[in-house]
């Protein structure tokens, strides 16, 4: 949509303002593939037939049979923005897209959420692990926030960190981790 809006910003010059009524009109009665309808038709029922008043009473009014030539062209023109962005976001989308194809056994990842009880298949990813990484599951330690906790092995540096009016005495730690060293920096008095 933003595309659309600003090619007719550019098509339409210093009188785009006042062709946001048929960019409108032209947007929500156009083929939209992902509510397989218009938005006006997906929302009300019916086609819109036709578009009562497109500019302001202080403009220059057209009459007659120019009106609707005038109005016609102009909505061609946005409805042809208007697919020429959809094409570009499509092209952008395909060639990013890429097919999941899976064999039986192979490792993978699923990214869920707390929200749903069901995933779809667009949520796994190819997991390309290192077994020397696996951490067996009765070794991990759990609190009861879900968050996994970790032992201090050694404090191996101290040093002040100086902020605009105090000074905090911090120091860097090695946890346990099976996942390789780990180091952090944190205040002394935690």
């Amino acid at each position: 949509m933003e595309d659309m809006l600003r090619a007719c910003v550019i098509d339409f010059g210093k009188s785009w303002d006042r062709h946001l009524p048929l960019v409108e009109f032209s947007y929500n009665n156009s083929y939209h593939t992902s509510i397989k309808a218009a938005p006006f038709e997906a929302l009300y029922g019916r086609k819109c037939r036709s578009l009562v008043c497109w500019v302001e009473v202080e403009y220059n009014q057209l009459t007659g049979p120019k009106i609707i030539h005038e109005t016609t062209k102009k909505i061609i023109q946005i409805k042809r923005r208007i697919q020429a962005t959809r094409d570009r976001q499509k092209s952008y989308a395909d060639e990013r897209r890429k097919p999941l194809e899976f064999q039986v056994g192979d490792k993978v990842m699923l990214k869920l959420s707390r929200v749903h009880s069901t995933f779809h298949v667009s949520n796994l990813k190819k997991c390309l692990s290192d077994e020397t990484f696996v951490i067996p599951l009765d070794e991990i330690q759990i609190d009861d926030k879900h968050h996994f906790t970790k032992e201090s092995v050694e404090i191996i540096d101290r040093k002040v960190k100086r902020l605009k009016r105090s000074r905090i005495l911090i120091v860097k730690v090695r946890w346990n981790s099976r996942r390789g060293p780990e180091f952090t920096w944190e205040p002394e008095d935690q």
